[in-house]
């Protein structure tokens, strides 16, 4: 197993996570994503993802692009331990967590966003800290109110799921932009729990091998 990545990218942070908790033993190749204009846009790595993204994982002759279809793949091929429930709603309820985090939280403080903000439209570093901020409070808030209903010391009651792998990452680039968390004691409590799962320490940004 082979996992195209770059250190501080929240879908490979998710990856690494999910391969952690399952033991698997893989190859962490580093795509350095502001190095040389951008590692991702080399001719090699377009061609093995186009999207010019990361993470790309291979396994074998499989090549899978998206963290959320990686850890789906990981779950169908080693199904211990579990990270989605077996029950068809709470199932769903896991991932409709995971995706408000992974789809609609993310996307907007992702990088190439960053670097559009900052280089075509040539927003201010306090603008782009606003954008940032802002779009992290809207999607926390939201995110907030429906652990209400669902968390114990994970998002899902008392067990460990794919929606705590996604989780993670999320604070970790809330904190890089200094977003007052004070508004959210579920998810700080979850984030704080998961922190000291040794699969989430190994899979932190700063103990990757290209961690700048």
């Amino acid at each position: 197993m082979k996992l195209y990545g770059y250190w501080r990218s929240s879908a490979a942070y998710r990856v690494r996570i999910a391969l952690n908790l399952k033991q698997l033993s893989f190859e962490n190749l580093p795509v350095h994503l502001i190095k040389n204009g951008g590692e991702q846009h080399s001719i090699s790595y377009k061609a093995l993802n186009p999207a010019e993204l990361v993470p790309t994982f291979t396994d074998g002759d499989i090549s899978l692009n998206q963290s959320l279809a990686i850890i789906e793949y990981l779950e169908e091929m080693y199904p211990e331990p579990a990270l989605l429930p077996q029950d068809p709603a709470a199932k769903a309820k896991v991932r409709a967590l995971a995706l408000d985090i992974a789809c609609d939280i993310h996307p907007l403080n992702n990088l190439r966003v960053l670097q559009y903000l900052s280089g075509t439209l040539a927003l201010t570093d306090e603008a782009k800290t606003a954008w940032i901020q802002h779009w992290l409070h809207t999607g926390f808030n939201a995110l907030e109110q429906r652990l209400r209903r669902s968390a114990g010391q994970y998002c899902f009651a008392d067990t460990l799921t794919l929606a705590d792998i996604c989780l993670v990452p999320q604070v970790y680039n809330a904190q890089r932009f200094a977003l007052d968390m004070t508004a959210y004691p579920i998810i700080s409590a979850i984030h704080h729990h998961c922190q000291q799962l040794a699969a989430f320490a190994l899979a932190a940004p700063e103990q990757q091998p290209d961690a700048q």
